[in-house]
């Protein structure tokens, strides 16, 4: 039998990989069961439409999903699809944009009810509403958390229950 972790933030951190992992795993193959390219694709789209139609690339790798040494390949295979566009900065001339194209944009669109439904069916169907807003809220929290500037002078002011953890 498995030992079970007595501390709470240590139990958390391995139930939330563990079901990323799983619902992204799941999610992937009903988009893919739909005919729908793989959700790095949305987010790379979605991000753009955020963005009011364009990113810098290296922006663009911070605020997706998948790691940033793959947003290059990524921003090929779309702009290869005619997803996107690449355009040089006009300020600098050295930095490259992404640009989302009308047909990105009707790609995302499309495949947001694909997306929602997976969504639902694979991680809403195992939550309550009240669980599913307390999650939001904890995971809320913790990105706020992770995009301080510091974040390691916060791990060390955050006092002995911190360093016992590392």
């Amino acid at each position: 039998m498995e030992e079970q972790e007595r501390d709470p933030v240590i139990r958390a951190w391995s139930r939330f990989i563990g079901a990323h992992a799983l619902a992204f795993r799941e999610i992937e193959q009903q988009l893919a069961a739909a005919g729908q390219p793989p959700l790095a694709w949305y987010d790379v789209l979605l991000e753009l439409e955020r963005a009011g139609g364009s990113l810098r690339i290296g922006d663009l790798g911070e605020r997706l999903v998948v790691e940033p040494h793959n947003v290059t390949r990524l921003v090929d295979r779309l702009e290869t699809e005619g997803l996107l566009k690449r355009r040089r900065a006009s300020e600098d001339g050295r930095g490259v944009f992404a640009v989302l194209t009308d047909k990105g944009a009707a790609l995302r669109k499309g495949m947001w009810p694909h997306y929602r439904g997976a969504i639902l069916k694979v991680f809403g169907a195992a939550l309550s509403t009240r669980e599913a807003e307390a999650l939001s809220a904890a995971v809320k929290s913790i990105i706020a958390h992770l995009r301080k500037p510091r974040l390691a002078d916060a791990a060390k002011s955050a006092g002995p229950r911190a360093a016992q953890r590392r």
